[in-house]
């Protein structure tokens, strides 16, 4: 009996272990596609988040976070033109009993055309995905984990301060601020324009472009911290402005690239915007924002990742 007991336990060790997936970097590939996205193993742990510096970013308050996986770079019009144009879509994966994302492609709701260049001219091959609303970004996350049967979403703001320190303590992952535009781009050397991923030096964690080039969507509303939440923390929204992006961008300065700093999005972001109502995918007068994805080592509820995605009760 003993023998019996020991073999059920040994066999459902295994089938666990062979569930869960390794952390370790890996690249995900896009369904019909060439493509792949990079992604990050970020192991879970403590740090202090937040600054002095400014109100909105205080107090400075201790946070745990689970391990995640995180792109290497933002995201770019290479990939979000396939969640616009739906043309890979019979190409989704089939369905695993053990899939961390059980939907059919078709039931994501897809981008509406925007009726101008949102690149604006500045390129789009190799460059990042600007101008699209956070229910945009977290849509595409959607879209992808249909395709690929892996759960993607937007990152927390703590998860995204986190992986931007990359164990770091000061303004930026690396010493000193006269090194940034080794690691950046922003208003002193982009030339009033966005650039491709990847064209400077990543952080300590292997991460590009967290400092600038564009700034990036987390899952968060823009509020006063709650240094009482320490475990994975997220301000759901509840409104649609002000929800918080992070790192800055090719527009901003030095300050504004530092790992605590906080932005909120605003209603201006769409004043040239000339429908009514106004549209809920993209942000017309924005083209400074974009976003990268994550995966959590731990997969959500199926009710949690609609939440995560954007879905309302």
């Amino acid at each position: 009996m003993k023998q019996l007991i020991l073999l059920i336990s040994v066999l459902f060790l295994f089938q666990k272990n062979a569930e869960q997936p390794a952390f370790e970097d890996y690249s995900q590939n896009i369904p019909g596609t060439p493509l792949t996205i990079g992604m990050i193993a970020i192991d879970g742990g403590s740090f202090q988040m937040g600054s002095d510096m400014e109100s909105i970013e205080a107090p400075i308050h201790e946070v745990n976070l689970y391990p995640f996986w995180m792109a290497k770079h933002e995201t770019t019009w290479d990939l979000y033109r396939l969640y616009m144009e739906r043309n890979v879509d019979a190409n989704q994966e089939v369905i695993p009993h053990n899939s961390e994302v059980k939907i059919k492609v078709d039931a994501v709701s897809r981008a509406t055309t925007p009726y101008v260049d949102m690149s604006f001219g500045m390129g789009t091959d190799g460059y990042p995905a600007i101008g699209m609303t956070q229910l945009a970004a977290s849509k595409f996350c959607e879209w992808l984990s249909a395709m690929t049967g892996n759960f993607y979403r937007l990152p927390t703001e703590a998860e995204w301060e986190y992986a931007a320190r990359a164990g770091s303590y000061g303004n930026y992952s690396f010493k000193s601020e006269d090194t940034l535009s080794e690691y950046a781009w922003y208003e002193e050397n982009s030339a009033e324009v966005y650039h491709q991923v990847g064209m400077k030096k990543p952080n300590p964690w292997g991460l590009y472009d967290m400092h600038g080039n564009v700034a990036e969507w987390t899952l968060d509303k823009l509020d006063a911290y709650h240094p009482d939440i320490v475990n994975n923390p997220w301000q759901v929204p509840t409104k649609t402005y002000p929800r918080v992006v992070r790192g800055g961008s090719w527009q901003d300065s030095a300050e504004d690239l530092r790992s605590a700093a906080r932005r909120g999005s605003d209603k201006s972001w769409k004043k040239r915007d000339p429908q009514i109502p106004k549209s809920k995918w993209w942000h017309t007068d924005a083209p400074f924002v974009g976003f990268r994805i994550v995966r959590p080592l731990k997969t959500p509820t199926e009710a949690e990742q609609k939440k995560y995605w954007g879905y309302t009760d």
